[in-house]
């Protein structure tokens, strides 16, 4: 059995105050990908004995950023997705093992009034195109924040935030081609009628006692691995962060 976690931590260094590494220890995962760390090379001190460690820093410091803490040792490690246009925030971190690729994803944000909206469209293209791309060499699962909420089971108030960052037509049309060029929502596999499963909730309005939240953190797996696939879990009751880990075991 394999497990890895998947954690938007709003900051590590933040995160690190609110108990990460007590996280971490406890959920003792073989992979565990991070978004938005908002972090430098050698801004944070983790203790993670028996793990290779991977950062991409935004250039922008305080902002974006993802890593990965891995037990065993990846064959290749590519850092973006191989255009240089999307290369300045940090965002995508591949890992090749033998079985398949793992894809750690922090997508960026449409933004207050859609404002980003433009470039997350395209964004959306280039990445979906990536990942066909090493899918035809092996099976991919690809982790993270997708910022987007796919169907209405997937965010408490539907109606409300309709057109709302996370919560467009377009970014939902985007996520389903996603989805159709070969790739599951590992979570509504196992769980297609869970209602109130959510990894993200607004500081604002208690939102998080209240479960006001959204899914919008996810395991994609190639529709071919799904088989391998034990299980898809959303861990809500880990505090630290407004998103809460999301987690994907693997068969033996």
């Amino acid at each position: 059995m394999m497990k890895l976690v998947s954690w938007n931590v709003n900051g590590l260094r933040a995160c690190l105050t609110k108990g990460f590494q007590e996280t971490f220890d406890a959920l003792d995962a073989d992979i565990f990908c991070l978004q938005e760390t908002k972090m430098q090379e050698g801004q944070a001190e983790i203790t993670a004995p028996g793990y290779h460690f991977y950062l991409n820093s935004a250039e922008k410091k305080g902002y974006s950023g993802t890593a990965v803490f891995s037990k065993k040792e990846p064959l290749n490690v590519n850092y973006g997705i191989e255009i240089e246009e999307h290369g300045h925030e940090g965002r995508v971190i591949t890992l090749e093992f033998p079985a398949f690729f793992l894809v750690n994803v922090y997508t960026p944000n449409a933004q207050d009034g859609l404002k980003r909206l433009s470039y997350r469209m395209h964004w959306e293209d280039d990445f979906r195109a990536y990942l066909m791309r090493l899918d035809e060499k092996k099976p991919v699962i690809a982790c993270g924040d997708f910022n987007v909420a796919h169907e209405e089971i997937d965010l408490k108030n539907p109606q409300s935030n309709h057109q709302n960052a996370g919560f467009s037509d377009e970014e939902r049309a985007k996520f389903s081609e996603l989805l159709q060029s070969g790739f599951t929502d590992t979570f509504r596999y196992f769980y297609p009628d869970a209602e109130g499963a959510y990894s993200w909730w607004s500081y604002r309005f208690n939102a998080r006692s209240r479960n006001a939240g959204w899914r919008i953190d996810y395991f994609l797996v190639s529709d071919r691995f799904a088989g391998a696939v034990q299980d898809a879990q959303i861990l809500n009751e880990v505090t630290g962060s407004d998103h809460c880990p999301v987690a994907l075991i693997l068969k033996d």
